[in-house]
Formats: C-alpha cells, structure tokens, sequence
C-alpha cells in the first residue's frame, strides 16, 4: 500500500492534485485544506495517502497531515460516509474542530460540509464522540505549520462565505489564509472576507 509520497506538484484541480514522483504522476484526492497546503505547483510536497480499493475503482487520497489521514479513515468508518463526504468534511472543518465537534456533540458544526444533512452529522458525532480525544487535532489546525486555514471561527466563516460567494473550496481557503498572513491571526471576520475576496479575484 502506499502510505506517503514525496515529489513534486505538478497540478492541481477543484478536489485532486498530481504529484510528480521521479517521472511519475499519482493522481490523489484531497480535500481543499490539504490542497491549500500543498504549495505552489512546482514546488516540492509530501502527501500522506490512503488508498481505496472498490470492485471497479482505485483511488489514492491525499492529506497534508497524518492526523487529517487518519480522521478520514475514522470518518469513512461511518455508515454513509464515503470517501467524496469524508473529504468535504476534511475541508469545512479543520482535525481540530473536528475533533471539539465530535466531542461536545456539536452536529450543527459538521453539518457545515457539502453532502452532510443533519442526520449524517449526528450520526457522526454520536459514533466518533468517545474516539475523538484518542485522536490529535493539531497540524491542520495551524496556518504557521502547513499554510492552511486554521482552527478559529473567523478564518473558518471567512472560508465559507467565500464558498457561498461561488468560489471553488479550494480557491477559498487559499485566499483566506493569504489574508490570514497579510493581517495576522487576530483579523476579524470582515477584514478577512474584504482581503480574501482580492487575493481570490487576482
């Protein structure tokens, strides 16, 4: 199985990325955190994977973070959860609000993610609440560390109203979290939306 790849991003999509390995290209899905951390394409990366073998299917999925891999397979472990719903979640919700959701029972936070209704999300919460302390929620959570968007309701809401604005996941969590680095961690919501709605359109 392959567990990690190490090369170069060759190019990316609205949920995937090809990471060139000396000469090879493997085609990963991601969620849009972990394509936001990836870097620039041309750049050098390293994404943890997972692989998902179906009677017709193979697929490898990406993720920045050890941790974001390892909730996925968590999240995968759930009725009704597959591998498209699994990163949506990756993508509205950082490991570490994942992780608080599941934990203090907040469905409403996790039905926050494209696909996921309220029942999804309670049924989630409900079956991972007593795993989710067993499982880290940092990484991801930090924009220091992998240049994403990070845990925090501003730069979390900023992202969505992005979203709901037409823009793609990934391109939103981009924007925000450049915004995030011209205004620093403190940014209230509005700045962060006014300054990601630039870095977005340019």
């Amino acid at each position: 199985m392959i567990a990690k790849l190490s090369g170069r991003l060759d190019s990316v999509g609205d949920d995937w990325a090809i990471v060139d390995v000396q000469g090879v290209g493997y085609l990963v899905h991601c969620s849009a955190r972990t394509l936001s951390a990836l870097g620039e394409v041309g750049e050098a990366c390293t994404v943890h994977t997972d692989m998902q073998v179906s009677e017709n299917d193979m697929r490898l999925l990406g993720f920045a973070e050890g941790s974001e891999r390892d909730w996925f397979r968590l999240l995968t472990q759930v009725q009704g959860v597959g591998s498209k719903v699994g990163l949506a979640i990756l993508s509205a919700l950082s490991t570490g609000e994942l992780r608080d959701a599941c934990a203090g029972g907040d469905a409403a936070s996790v039905a926050r993610a494209n696909g996921v209704g309220p029942k999804l999300a309670g049924r989630i919460v409900n079956e991972l609440k007593d795993k989710a302390g067993a499982l880290p929620g940092g990484g991801m959570a930090g924009v220091a560390a992998v240049g994403a968007t990070p845990r925090g309701g501003a730069s979390a809401d900023a992202v969505s109203a992005l979203e709901n604005l037409g823009f793609k996941p990934a391109i939103a969590a981009q924007a925000v979290s450049r915004a995030l680095e011209e205004l620093g961690e403190d940014a209230s919501e509005g700045d962060l939306i006014r300054v990601a709605l630039k870095k977005a359109a340019g």
